[in-house]
This record gives structure tokens, sequence and C-alpha cells, in this order.
């Protein structure tokens, strides 16, 4: 049976106090210590519960009011206005939703995006992914609809071409999903984890696709070649920030070097780089590790569990482990656990046993804001962040062949 606007909204906001609960909970100990449950209780009043173990059973609506209602004391020097504005819209969502107001389907997706945009900003990959196969769906459904009553309409088309003048369906072919009315913009969203976890559509996920679809403008060619050089031991500059509006090709930029330096990628599979290795006077490719790290994908305050069984609490311990998996991640365990940032001499010696090394780092500030304030995450606390990357930066200049592009 498919599933109503009513039964997504209530999905979703389950899924947005899983993964805000976690959050939410090192924003409150960090703010009010060990008593913070006593705060909680005289916020939440009838609403506050405790289970067994003496853990706040928390509810939707009852977690959305003590974010709310603590908001100017406790929140207000990690998020912003967007933030506070979605936590405020969202409670008016719980609100209609408990009252059995109906959702359209353009209500249900407002909720359902501005949930999956709360989850990111406080990293919560997992519940947003899922949050976004929601409103995919929803938006399938919506455009089968609309092609279905498209369909049963009598279409008439008054007076006649130009001569000689072709309908532009001869001269051009949408992409199928265009033209089968199923188009979703946020699937061809350049999505850097998505790619590096293998779950892209083809046009970002596959280099030859990629790279037949991107026209390499001045400023790409320029940052590729630098890379080539860098990366080659040729000279070229070691640290780049990418520093473009909202949508001004900062992910697509870095999706070009992680798909320039793939190591499953030949030269002529990719359109334009034959010429771009000429002008760059390098002889070939070079064979590269690459590390990618994305602010909303990767959470400071829960430690990630590899296959290989090494448990990464930091972004440093996240770079290394992607360096060289367990052995790498063993050069900086300690600072790891500690969270503590590792010096830029470890560092170095990291890249020299595993250079060369391209970096890439994706809104670096997503995840280090979550750090503010909070001293006991294992992803480190806001001073020992802001440390690494003073060290990070540090290390890279002093090794030849590796390079670091952060935004």
């Amino acid at each position: 049976m498919a599933m109503n606007n009513g039964e997504r909204i209530v999905k979703c906001l389950e899924l947005l106090r899983e993964g805000l609960t976690p959050f939410a909970e090192q924003r409150f100990k960090a703010h009010f210590g060990k008593d913070w449950t006593r705060e909680i209780r005289v916020t939440l009043k009838d609403s506050f519960k405790l289970d067994k173990g003496g853990n706040i059973i928390w509810d939707t609506q009852a977690l959305l009011k003590a974010i709310g209602d603590s908001w100017q004391e406790v929140f207000r020097d990690t998020f912003g206005h967007n933030e506070r504005a979605w936590v405020s819209e969202l409670r008016t969502v719980r609100n209609d939703w408990a009252h059995e107001k109906t959702f359209s389907t353009d209500d249900t997706y407002r909720a359902l995006d501005t949930i999956q945009l709360l989850l990111a900003s406080i990293s919560a990959p997992k519940q947003a992914s899922e949050v976004g196969k929601y409103k995919q769906e929803l938006l399938r459904n919506k455009y089968e609809e609309q092609a279905r009553y498209e369909a049963s309409k009598s279409l008439s088309i008054d007076g006649e071409p130009s001569a000689g003048l072709k309908s532009w369906r001869e001269i051009v072919t949408p992409h199928p999903d265009v033209s089968s009315g199923k188009y979703i913009q946020a699937e061809f969203a350049a999505d850097l984890s998505q790619v590096h976890r293998q779950e892209a559509e083809i046009e970002y996920q596959d280099p030859k696709e990629f790279y037949r679809r991107t026209y390499l403008t001045e400023g790409l060619r320029s940052l590729l070649s630098n890379a080539l050089k860098r990366l080659s031991g040729q000279g070229g500059d070691p640290v780049i920030e990418l520093q473009t509006s909202f949508g001004g090709g900062k992910t697509h930029s870095m999706l070009a070097l992680y798909h320039l330096f793939s190591p499953n990628t030949k030269v002529p599979d990719l359109l334009g780089v034959d010429n771009l290795i000429k002008e760059a006077g390098v002889t070939l490719i070079p064979s590269v590790k690459r590390v990618v790290l994305v602010g909303q994908s990767l959470a400071p305050g829960q430690p990630d569990k590899k296959k290989d069984g090494t448990i990464v609490r930091t972004l440093w311990g996240e770079m290394a482990w992607q360096l060289g998996g367990k052995d790498a991640y063993s050069m900086i365990a300690d600072s790891d656990k500690n969270g503590t940032s590792p010096g830029s001499k470890l560092i170095l010696d990291l890249f020299k046993q595993y250079s060369p090394c391209l970096i890439l780092i994706d809104e670096w500030i997503t995840y280090i804001r979550q750090t503010y304030h909070c001293n006991d995450l294992p992803g480190g606390s806001f001073d020992a962040n802001i440390t690494f990357a003073q060290a990070l930066t540090e290390a890279v200049k002093a090794s030849k062949n590796t390079l670091l592009i952060a935004s």
C-alpha cells in the first residue's frame, strides 16, 4: 500500500529525533554540566520522562521544544538564524501532524526538506540520506501524477511552424529523467561524500562521464594543472582554499580533482585531460592516495567503526585511516583516542610514508562548529580542531608532493 503524506511526515520526524538526540544531549551536557537533566526537567515540565536507567525519553516534540526554549543559552554560539528557523518550523510541522492536519504534496516536501537540512547541519548523514529517499519518492509520485494528467488531456497546437524549422526534439535529446517527467534536481547535485562512498549518480560517479559533461574553465584548468605539478613533485601551491558563493562550483572542482587522480582511470577516458597534462609539463598522472573529508558526513560526537575493526574518532584519525588503513592510523592512534591534535611533525611523517596524497576537505566549518563549547566529544574540542587545521597546513607545505584543497 502506498504511503500517504502524513505517514511520510511521521517517519521523517522519527529520523530527525534519532539523528538530533545525541547532538542535543552533547550540547546540553557541555553547557549545564552533570546536572543537565535537571535543567531539561524545568523546560519540559509534564513532558519530561526518564527510563529505568535515568535517561531522558525523548519524543520529537519534547526534543524540539527543549532545543528551541534553550536556544539563547545553549545553541546560539553553534548555529545561526537558519537552524533556529528550521527548529521553529519543525515544531509547527509536528504540532500540525499531531492535530491531524492534512498535508499537501508541497507542504510535505517542504517539511522533509527542512528535516534533511537540519540533519545535514548537525552531521547526521545516515538519517539525512534516509529523509532524502522519502523526498525523492514523493517527487516521483508527484511527477507521475502530472504525467498521467497531461496524457489524459487532448492537446492541440494552433498555427504551423516556419518552413524548414526543425522541432527542438529533432535537435536535442533530453536526459531520460527529464523526458519521462521524473527529473529530480537533488539527484544531480554534486556531493563529494556520495561519490567517495560509491553511491552517486553516474554523472558524478563515473570519471569518464563526469569529464564528458564538464567544461574545463580557465579557473578549473589552473586548479588541475597546479595539482598535477604539486603531486608530481614539480612545484605548485601546496594549500588552496576554494572561495565561491553557494553553488559556485567548489564541490564540482573537488570532484574534478578526485576523478583526475582516480586509480582506475586512463587519460584517454577523460575529455580534455591529455592537453592539460601537456600544459602542466608533466609526463603522466601520478598514483595518488586520496582523502575525502566532508563536514556534513562526519559527526564529532559519534566514533566510526571501520570494516577492519579500527575505531576512528577525529578528522585526523579519519585522514590517516583513509591514507593507509590500520597501519597509517596506528601512527596517530594516541592523538585520535585522546582527541588532541597530532602536531605537524607527526602529520608530516604520515605524508612522507603515504605520499603523493591529495586531501579534499569540503564544508570544514560545518564539522568544526559542532565542537564549540564541547570538551568531551570523541572528535576533539574546538581548540583541538583549530590546532589541527594549522598543523595540517604546515605539514602539507613541508611535503613536496602533498596537496590540500579545502572549502
